[in-house]
């Protein structure tokens, strides 16, 4: 049977294929389906998801523009190597969060954030209007209030990143945070599992919207960058905690 999880910020669940496609990704992401492999028949695939040859040919081709899967004459459906997913894809992150934490992932993640994060704090000190501000600093004092490694907590440390790449004014920045948003969440969460972080991390947070409340810039994407050097530290220190459990 097909699963249940949704994220909200993902958009291949709203027709029966798309479930499909769901299920599929999933497996192909978590390793079920390695590359270079031929998929099961779509006759085995239909019993097993109990739904129709035509939603399953459909969800083939949402994979298939993702880069997974490719249809080759005579040999069946293959899954295509890692290296040609879309990796940006917001099905494609969502999949790799919920197969749990990989180290390279998690460090391809983070290098990522630590090029396209200090930049957006560095425009959002050149740019940010006051409501935009209200609002960073509105999650700022949410995190401050929230326990720490609660749900709420990491939720308030995500929109603080969201509404900075927002207010960096650039609009395919501001997208950016929402097509990465479940990979980032697994980050926090992964940094948030470290004793002492939230003591450690609201100062850093405070210190980049302080920045960009001056309009300092240098000030922004310095503090920005070793926010986000920090945390790679503490998902470095966790995921080692996690390897030894």
């Amino acid at each position: 049977m097909l699963g249940t999880h949704n994220n909200s910020r993902t958009f291949s669940r709203r027709s029966l294929h798309g479930q499909v496609a769901h299920e599929i990704g999933l497996r192909i992401v978590r390793g079920d389906y390695q590359p270079g492999i031929v998929l099961p028949s779509e006759e085995r695939f239909c019993t097993e998801l109990e739904v129709s040859r035509t939603a399953l040919r459909e969800a083939f081709k949402v994979l298939s523009s993702k880069g997974m899967l490719e249809a080759r004459p005579k040999r069946g459906t293959i899954v295509k190597p890692r290296e040609s997913w879309n990796m940006l894809d917001p099905d494609v992150m969502n999949w790799s969060s919920l197969v749990g934490p990989k180290r390279d992932y998690i460090r391809s993640l983070n290098e990522f954030r630590s090029i396209i994060e200090p930049m957006a704090a560095q425009l959002a000190a050149e740019r940010a209007t006051d409501e935009q501000l209200e609002g960073i600093e509105a999650a700022l004092e949410k995190m401050k209030g929230a326990q720490t490694g609660t749900p709420e907590s990491i939720q308030y440390d995500l929109q603080f990143h969201q509404l900075i790449l927002h207010a960096s004014g650039n609009e395919l920045l501001a997208t950016l945070g929402y097509v990465i948003e479940s990979a980032v969440e697994q980050s926090i969460r992964l940094a948030h599992t470290r004793r002492g972080v939230r003591e450690d991390s609201l100062p850093l947070h405070e210190s980049v919207y302080l920045a960009i409340k001056a309009h300092n810039s240098s000030e922004a994407r310095a503090a920005m960058e070793y926010l986000i050097k920090k945390a790679i530290v503490d998902i470095q220190i966790s995921l080692d905690q996690l390897r030894k459990t």
